[in-house]
Parts: structure tokens; C-alpha cells; sequence
């Protein structure tokens, strides 16, 4: 018999303004309102202490980094145990001196921590320069059981990467949370804005089918210059897009929201949804496990395949 079990998850998509203190009080006062809302589960966005300072590099910026578990861990315990919800939240992690990491920790509903991940792709593009702050993950992907269901927690750059998507899959999560911190450079939303949200909600679609599993992209809103410390970055910012999501274990968009505002999602998991989807589209079942090895490798050259062919 299908199993029927069903909780629900809240989506928290929120500004950050210059403030730390200011943006951590914002984002209790959202769990509290996602929680009253029935959220069993609720997930904060990317780094959503701060602007999203990795738009330039700056040694001072470190100082934002603190220790895991630490204050802000500490925290949301009390909330995640006052409120009895499961909280994932990303914090600038600092793990040793000039050693940092963008983690994303999940509390379970006893304010226990339950799961850490470390972002394990670092981009380095304009205006997102995110190696310079960051050293790539080093606890693997990771599924954790938060009481009402089994959740697997990816930050933002993870999103493209189907492996990573699949190998938390893998390991029982029924939701993949992607908090996240991306948006357009204004000078080219014009042209390219449409096409790079839809190319970002599309992948993460694509993992919900691929997997059968429930996908959670949970963004930020609001045009920053990386605004901390009492200074900021050239030019014009970033707008992030906002447009967070949650797709059904079928692709299927079942809450969305608007690409200005601040807004709650709440969403429906439902396990008989996984269990019919996988049934139906047995994509578990028919993977070629035996042929995937050099999916370990970063390039297959194919000149060195044809010579090989030659050679036999």
C-alpha cells in the first residue's frame, strides 16, 4: 500500500537590508509566521544574515563569518524547539582561521542539529565571487531525518549539478532544499532576465523529475550592492529574482512566488506522490549502475577515445 504520510514545508523569501541583527530578526519573525502557517519544515535563503557580500572581495568581510554551532545556531534552537519546526539556514561558516565555508545547517524540531552540509560548488563569476570567501565542501551530500520526513539540504551553486541532486536523493530525502542567492546583473536582465530564470527553474525541475522528489528553490528579493560593515560594492548591484519555488516529485509547480516581494510558500509533501511518480517513471529502477563509471572523470577527450579504438 502507498504510504500516505504527508507534512509541510515553508518557503521563506525575504530582503536583506544592511543590518545583520535587523535581517535575523526578519527571518524569525518569518519562521514564526511560516510555522503558524502549518510549516512543519521551513527554509531560509542563502547566507540570509547579510547582503550578499561575495560581490566583492574584501578581507574585513570574513568578520562576518562565525563558528558552527555558534550563536546564530543557537538562536534558532530556541526558536526551532519554541515553535517545534524543523529550520534550514545558511551561515557563513568560519571553521578554523583563513578557513570558511558557506554551510547550511538543519535543525530539527528539538533545536537539535540534525545535519551540516557545506556548499560544494564554489562559482567564481562577476559579482559572485564566492572562492575568493569560500573553500569547497568537504562533508559530501547528505540526506537527515528531521522527525516528520527526510530532507537533503544543496546551496544555490549546487543547483546545476545533477549529481549532486541525485546522490542526496539517493540516500532517502524526500525534499531537496536549494537555499539560494541569485539574480540578475541589471545591465542584462533586459536581454537575457527571462532566459536565465527559466534556464534556473528548469534545472531544478528536471532534478525533481529525474528524482522523484519534491525541489525547493528558495531565493532572495530585492536590488543589494553587498551593503555591510558600513561599505559597499561598485556598480549596480545585484537584483535578485526572487521567483521562489516548489516542484512536485513530477516537475509540476506547486507554489510560486513573485519575483519583488517578500513572501511565505507553503507547500504540501506528500509521500504517496513520490511513491506513485517513482512507480509510474521507474527512472530508480533502470539505471545503468554498471555503465557509470567515468562520470568520475572531469572530461572524456574524445581524440584519446578514438585512438584507443584504433589501437584494440
Amino acid at each position: 500500500m502507498t504510504e500516505s504520510r504527508k507534512y509541510s514545508v515553508g518557503l521563506v523569501q525575504m530582503r536583506m537590508g544592511a543590518d545583520p541583527e535587523a535581517n535575523f530578526a526578519a527571518a524569525v519573525r518569518h519562521i514564526r509566521e511560516a510555522a503558524r502557517l502549518g510549516a512543519n519544515i521551513v527554509c531560509l535563503p542563502e547566507l540570509f544574515r547579510t547582503q550578499y557580500f561575495c560581490q566583492r572581495e574584501d578581507t574585513r568581510l570574513f568578520d562576518l563569518a562565525e563558528a558552527i554551532p555558534g550563536p546564530s545556531t543557537e538562536r534558532l534552537a530556541e526558536v526551532a524547539r519554541e515553535l517545534h519546526v524543523s529550520i534550514v539556514a545558511s551561515l557563513f561558516e568560519r571553521r578554523a582561521p583563513g578557513l570558511y565555508h558557506n554551510t547550511a545547517v538543519t535543525l530539527n524540531p528539538d533545536g537539535e542539529v540534525a545535519g551540516i552540509y557545506r556548499k560544494m560548488h564554489i562559482p567564481d563569476d562577476p559579482l559572485y565571487f564566492e572562492k575568493y570567501y569560500f573553500a569547497p565542501g568537504d562533508l559530501g551530500f547528505q540526506a537527515v531525518d528531521v522527525g516528520v520526513g527526510c530532507v537533503g539540504t544543496l546551496v544555490c551553486w549546487d543547483q546545476w549539478y545533477p549529481e549532486a541532486a541525485r546522490l542526496t536523493a539517493l540516500q532517502g530525502a524526500e525534499v531537496l532544499f536549494y537555499p539560494t542567492a541569485i539574480g540578475w546583473h541589471p545591465a542584462e536582465k533586459d536581454e537575457f532576465g527571462a532566459a536565465q530564470y527559466d534556464a534556473w527553474q528548469t534545472i531544478q525541475r528536471a532534478h525533481a523529475i529525474a528524482n522523484g522528489v519534491y525541489v525547493a528553490g528558495v531565493n532572495r528579493v530585492g536590488i543589494e550592492q553587498g551593503d555591510v560593515l558600513g561599505n559597499r560594492a561598485q556598480g549596480q548591484g545585484i537584483e535578485f529574482w526572487g521567483g521562489s519555488f516548489l516542484a512536485d516529485p513530477f516537475g509540476r509547480i506547486i507554489a510560486k512566488a513573485s519575483h519583488d516581494a517578500e513572501e511565505i510558500l507553503l507547500g504540501e509533501i506528500d509521500l504517496a506522490a513520490i511513491e506513485d511518480t517513482r512507480r509510474n517513471w521507474p527512472f530508480l529502477r533502470d539505471r545503468r549502475i554498471d555503465a557509470y563509471a567515468p562520470i568520475a572523470s572531469r572530461f572524456i577527450d574524445p581524440a584519446a577515445k578514438r585512438t584507443k579504438k584504433r589501437r584494440a
